[in-house]
């Protein structure tokens, strides 16, 4: 299938590594011009060369640096068609009420206040030009909390239902926003959240319906196709990516 990607450009924040790279990578095949972020300057750089992007250094808590990243990112590649907002997650606990107040805002301004940001940069020139794919990368937490994760359960939900509130204001723009929600894939930090690959992939083969953890590159073409002029018509949701091991609707 023909994703209609060809000569779009795209930003995906949060891709030198894992799952914004295998996104930033499937955006690239499929022709588009792709920027991504990371913190370090020169780690962002070498991962998008392994795809033929270009690459920026961002801080996801420097909330007012993103007009102007935005800026920068059009004046090296053109008007921006898709806004891929991708962060890790913030620190757990086993006690739900043990965070503190700065720990709170930093999660809220983190998986939030920066994606809403970055909407608001890439949003007035989308609307212009009546075409735009706008994907949040959440977590299958929004649907069952995770126990000790209760910063990343709380703001990544808010994160959603901001996006679908925006969403059902731009949709007749030729605007859309998605969420995208992975479940356990072999990343870099899944293996070190269990210890080791190993360790992933055997409770994998026993907590998850497929028996398997998911590949990277599968979750990426979930990306790609929300992200493409065939999904023109699929706004305002959020679409589960797990092996079938979310158990809710």
């Amino acid at each position: 299938m023909d994703l209609g990607l060809q000569g779009r450009v795209a930003l995906v924040t949060g891709a030198s590594r894992g799952l914004g790279h295998a996104i930033a990578a499937a955006l690239a095949a499929e022709g588009a011009h792709v920027a991504i972020t990371a913190r370090d300057r020169d780690r962002a750089i070498a991962a998008a060369g392994a795809f033929g992007g270009i690459g920026f250094a961002h801080d996801s808590a420097d909330l007012e640096r993103i007009p102007a990243l935005v800026a920068e990112v059009e004046d090296r590649l053109g008007p921006l068609d898709i806004l891929v907002t991708n962060t890790g997650g913030p620190p757990g606990g086993a006690d739900p009420l043990e965070f503190t107040r700065e720990q709170w805002q930093a999660a809220y301004e983190t998986l939030v206040l920066a994606p809403v940001t970055f909407v608001r940069a890439a949003l007035p020139g989308m609307r212009s030009r009546r075409w735009g794919r706008i994907l949040n990368i959440g977590s299958t937490s929004l649907r069952e909390p995770i126990a000790n994760l209760m910063l990343s359960n709380a703001h990544r939900a808010s994160a959603v239902t901001a996006f679908k509130t925006i969403a059902g204001q731009v949709a007749a723009d030729g605007v859309t926003l998605n969420t995208l929600l992975p479940g356990r894939i072999a990343t870099d930090r899944l293996h070190e959240l269990y210890g080791s690959p190993q360790a992933a992939a055997a409770a994998a083969q026993v907590e998850v319906p497929a028996q398997r953890l998911g590949r990277p590159e599968e979750f990426a073409a979930a990306a790609a196709f929300l992200c493409s002029e065939q999904a023109a018509y699929v706004t305002g949701t959020t679409l589960t990516v797990d092996g079938g091991m979310t158990h809710a609707a």
